[in-house]
């Protein structure tokens, strides 16, 4: 039997909460540059379902991949930090 529940998980900040059920999480990651081995802040959003509408715009939230759930979004608030 094989290991199935291994889910990533990410946390960021809440930036719009305009949708019905839906907030735009906006995660930050450091990475450093091949050449010039300076540490550079690159980002990413994504969609995230909130079932309860609960998250607020600047919330620090944690979320879980899922089953994707509509065209864009494919993760859950798993918490509210």
């Amino acid at each position: 039997m094989t290991e199935r529940g291994h889910k990533k998980t990410q946390t960021g900040v809440v930036v719009s909460d305009k949708m019905n059920k839906t907030v735009v999480v906006k995660v930050d990651r450091i990475v450093k540059h091949p050449v010039y081995n300076k540490y550079i802040k690159r980002s990413a959003k994504y969609k995230a379902h909130d079932e309860e509408n609960q998250c607020k715009i600047g919330d620090r939230v944690q979320i879980i991949e899922s089953r994707p759930l509509s065209k864009e979004k494919c993760w859950k608030v798993r918490q509210i930090l």
